[in-house]
This record gives structure tokens, sequence and C-alpha cells, in this order.
């Protein structure tokens, strides 16, 4: 399936009535779900992800571009169940135990829930306990997020708790989190903002 230009438009502009709109089209057309998210929604948010990265767009038109993207999410992910479609990786994101912000972790597990991944979102204020039930329920990739440097600490704790384990990766981000500590504590990867914890998802799947 060609790209679908004014659904792609409409997902990087935001416009979640429109992307809604032309998804229903497509399905009621009889298009192929896969299709349709492979071949202009996923780059869709890619390409407003590699904006973002660029300082071209900010976290308001990430935000909107994610919640137009999921407005066409709500629609096809039915249809993808139905013909058996899988998702790439099963990932579970949170915001580490005694930080309450969520702001960057949602984007993250928008932009991720873009990119074709399964995202459980954890939360905010997450033990060690809560990112353990989720491996056990499946999940590939655990994302830690912290906004403060009294909590990023915790990161350690969550590290250290799955060292040695071949069935899950690290990544973290935030704020205060940089490559050197991600590489101190051990993590599998960091990730600067929203559209690079996807790539570090995906080089972590990869390797």
């Amino acid at each position: 399936m060609p790209l679908i230009q004014e659904l792609f438009d409409g997902i990087c502009k935001g416009n979640r009535k429109l992307v809604a709109e032309r998804v229903q089209q497509e399905v009621d057309a009889g298009g192929d779900p896969i299709a349709l998210l492979n071949d202009t929604m996923i780059p869709a948010m890619r390409d407003i992800g590699d904006k973002f990265s660029r300082n071209e767009v900010y976290v308001p038109e990430m935000l909107i571009a994610a919640r137009a993207m999921q407005a066409g999410l709500d629609i096809i992910e039915p249809l993808l169940a139905q013909v058996g479609h899988k998702a790439r990786a099963k990932i579970a994101i949170g915001t580490v135990k005694g930080d309450l912000h969520d702001i960057g972790k949602n984007l993250v597990a928008m932009m991720l829930k873009g990119a074709g991944f399964e995202v459980q979102d954890l939360g905010v204020d997450c033990t060690v306990e809560k990112y353990e039930e989720a491996v056990t329920g499946g999940a590939n990739v655990i994302c830690l997020s912290a906004l403060l440097t009294t909590t990023m600490s915790y990161m350690k704790d969550v590290v250290a708790h799955f060292k040695g384990r071949d069935d899950v990766k690290i990544i973290i981000g935030g704020a205060p989190i940089t490559q050197e500590y991600a590489t101190e504590i051990g993590a599998d990867a960091y990730g600067s903002d929203a559209n690079d914890a996807v790539r570090a998802v995906e080089s972590c799947l990869a390797s």
C-alpha cells in the first residue's frame, strides 16, 4: 500500500479527527490494516520524532501527533488482532520508585506504540517488583524513567536486579540521565529523548 499523504500529514499535524476519518475510510474500503500501519502511520510518527530530535518541533507538537496516531490505532488494533498480527516486541515502561513525573514517560510510551511495539505502561513510583511482574508477563524490554536526581539512583537497583539475565533489556532515560550514567550502572541502553528511546529499543532488540 502506498503512503497515504493526507493521513501522514494528519498525524504529523495532530489532527485526530482527520486521522480517525481517513483510517476508517481505508478500513471500510477493504484496506490492509497492517500495510496502513507500516506504510503510513509508523513513518509519520518517525518523521515527527526526527523533527523533535532536530528541535524543529517540541513536546506539545509531539503529544498532539501521538494522540492523533492513537486515534487511528484505536480503530485498527482490533483488526490487527483478528488477522493475527503480532507487535514487534512487548515493552514495559514506568517512572522509577519515588518519582511521580510522567509527561516524558507518557511521550516515550506513545512513540513506542506508534513504532509498532506493544506497550505496557506501568505508571509512576515503580518498584523492582513491578518491573519484575512485567517481565514475567512477557515484556522483552523495560524502559526506566526519572526526572529527579534524587530518584535516578533507584535505576541502579532495577538494573542490578536483572543483571545477567538474557530475557530482558533495560533502557533508561529522563532529564538528569546521561549515557555516562547508563554505562556506569550497567543499563543496556540510554535514550536522550522520545525518538532516541525508540532507536535504543530497536538497537537492543537487534543485538
